[in-house]
């Protein structure tokens, strides 16, 4: 295993993560009211769209250049 895949890796998991907290922030706010946890909520889940954007381009951050076939 490459280092670069187990960044993807990481990466992944650390949207999955993100993005399934926000999403219980944002339960939570639903349920309690208060305005922090739709705060964090937020921040976590626009961590996760950051994220996902960032693995997304990561080649092209990396300067990679698509395979010629």
């Amino acid at each position: 295993m490459s280092l670069l895949t187990f960044h993807r890796g990481l990466i992944t998991v650390s949207i999955v993560f993100c993005v399934g907290y926000g999403m219980w922030e944002a339960a939570r706010f639903l349920r309690v009211g208060a305005g922090s946890h739709l705060l964090v909520g937020g921040l976590f889940l626009f961590l996760g769209i950051g994220l996902a954007w960032y693995l997304a381009r990561l080649n092209q951050i990396l300067g990679y250049s698509p395979r010629e076939e």
